[in-house]
C-alpha cells in the first residue's frame, strides 16, 4: 500500500460515517467513497495541507449532489421506507451522540431534510466540524450554513425520540419482544408494547409487508399474530435462528433462514420502558451489508 492509498485507508471510516448519516444507506455510502477516492487519487496532494479536511469536503459534496436524485427515488418508494440496517460496535454504541446518530429513528427524521440541511446537521451536530469547514464542504457562505443548521436543529429537536433507554433497559425489552411474538405470548406483548406503538415494516414491494405504518398496540398484535403463523418468503417462523447483534447503534436482532438474512428487528423505548417504535427491515436489497457481517461504523 503506498501512502496515498494508507492516507485514504486511515480516514475511510470517517468518509464512510459520514456519508452512510447523509443516505441512511449503507450501498450510497460505499459510492460516495468509492467516488472520493476517485478524486483523491486525481488530486494534486502536494496542495493538499490538512487530508482529513479534503476528504470530508469531497464526501459531504458528493453526499448532497447524490441526496437530491435519491430523494427522487424515494418518492415512488414502495411501503415505508427505513433506513439500510448496519452492524455496529460496542465503541458506537457507548457512544450516546454517534448512537443516536446513526439509529432507525434518527435516520428516519434526518430523511425529512433537505440535503443541505442534512449535510450541516451531521457535520456539527456529529462531527463537530465548525461552520467555516462546513461551509467549505458544501461550497456555501457561512451564513446560509449557519441558517440551514439552525433550521435542521428544531426540526430535528421536534421530532426526535423524546427518550432513549440504557442499553441493558433496550436488550432487555428487544429479547422479551422476540421471546414473546415468536412464542405467541399475547400477554406479554401487551405487558411490553405502549397504547401508541407504531409497527413500520420495509419491505420495498420485494417481500410482503405492510404497506403503511401500523399504529396501536391492538393493530401491531393482530399484525404479529397473523404473521407468526404462516411461513415468510418459503420460511417458517419455527426454522429460523435469531441473533442478537448491536445493529445502528443499539441492540437489535438479525432474522436467518434458509441460509439467507430474512429481516432485522429493532425497538425503541418510552419513558416507562415500553416498545413505542418498532422497525422492522426485509428488503432483500436492504439487508446485504447485515449479511456481510462486517462492523461499519
Amino acid at each position: 500500500m503506498n501512502t496515498d492509498q494508507q492516507t485514504f485507508a486511515e480516514h475511510r471510516r470517517l468518509l464512510f460515517s459520514i456519508a452512510y448519516r447523509m443516505f441512511g444507506s449503507a450501498a450510497d455510502a460505499e459510492d460516495v467513497v468509492q467516488d472520493a477516492w476517485f478524486k483523491w487519487s486525481a488530486a494534486d496532494r502536494s496542495q493538499i495541507a490538512d487530508p482529513k479536511a479534503y476528504l470530508s469536503r469531497i464526501v459531504s459534496n458528493l453526499s448532497v449532489e447524490r441526496l437530491r436524485s435519491t430523494r427522487r427515488q424515494r418518492e415512488t418508494y414502495v411501503g415505508p421506507w427505513l433506513p439500510e440496517p448496519i452492524l455496529t460496535d460496542t465503541d458506537t454504541a457507548e457512544d450516546v451522540v454517534a448512537a443516536e446518530s446513526i439509529s432507525m429513528a434518527m435516520l428516519v427524521v434526518l430523511e425529512t431534510l433537505s440535503p443541505l440541511e442534512r449535510a450541516v446537521f451531521v457535520l456539527k451536530e456529529v462531527f463537530d466540524f465548525s461552520y467555516a469547514e462546513i461551509a467549505k464542504a458544501v461550497e456555501r457562505s457561512e451564513p446560509a450554513v449557519r441558517q440551514a443548521g439552525h433550521r435542521a436543529r428544531e426540526h430535528v429537536q421536534a421530532r426526535r425520540p423524546r427518550f432513549e433507554a440504557d442499553r441493558v433497559k433496550k436488550r432487555e425489552a428487544t429479547e422479551r419482544f422476540f421471546a414473546a411474538t415468536t412464542g405467541g405470548d399475547i400477554n406479554e406483548l401487551m405487558e411490553l408494547l405502549a397504547p401508541e406503538v407504531t409497527l413500520w415494516t420495509d419491505g420495498g414491494g420485494r417481500v410482503r409487508q405492510a404497506m403503511r405504518p401500523i399504529v396501536g398496540a391492538a393493530n401491531v398484535l393482530r399484525w404479529i399474530a397473523g404473521n407468526v403463523k404462516r411461513p415468510y418468503e418459503g420460511v417458517d417462523v419455527a426454522d429460523m435462528t435469531a441473533e442478537l447483534v448491536d445493529i445502528n447503534g443499539g441492540p437489535g436482532i438479525v432474522m436467518s433462514g434458509a441460509g439467507r438474512v430474512i429481516a432485522t428487528i429493532t425497538v425503541d423505548l418510552d419513558a416507562d420502558g415500553r416498545i413505542v417504535t418498532v422497525h422492522n427491515v426485509a428488503n432483500p436489497d436492504k439487508l446485504r451489508a447485515v449479511a456481510e457481517g462486517v462492523k461499519r461504523v
